[in-house]
């Protein structure tokens, strides 16, 4: 038995917890590349680090309220909370996609 993953409330969201998920360039990326590609599987992005820091970034992201993470079977498919974070922090991820190039 798979478990779920949690995810906080949308009011439950902290602007600097998520800053502090964007502060790591890996992080940044991931939410980047998750503005291009809205529902990704975790599993094949980021192929060349270890699976365990793979799975802490995208922990990190799913618990800041960032992403949400879809369990089906053993796939993990990850997205961006859209409208959450824009009821929250209106023009965030606006700003994150208009940001400088990916490092």
């Amino acid at each position: 038995m798979m478990r779920t993953p949690l995810h906080p409330n949308k009011n439950d969201i902290q602007f600097t917890t998520v800053l502090h998920a964007l502060s790591e360039p890996i992080r940044l990326n991931i939410v980047r590349e998750l503005l291009l590609n809205p529902l990704a599987d975790c599993s094949k992005m980021y192929t060349d680090m270890p699976k365990s820091t793979r799975s802490h970034h995208f922990k990190v992201l799913r618990e800041s309220g960032l992403t949400r993470t879809e369990v089906t079977g053993s796939t993990h498919h990850v997205s961006l909370r859209r409208e959450d974070l824009e009821t929250r922090f209106p023009g965030l991820l606006d700003t994150v996609a208009n940001a400088s190039a990916p490092f």
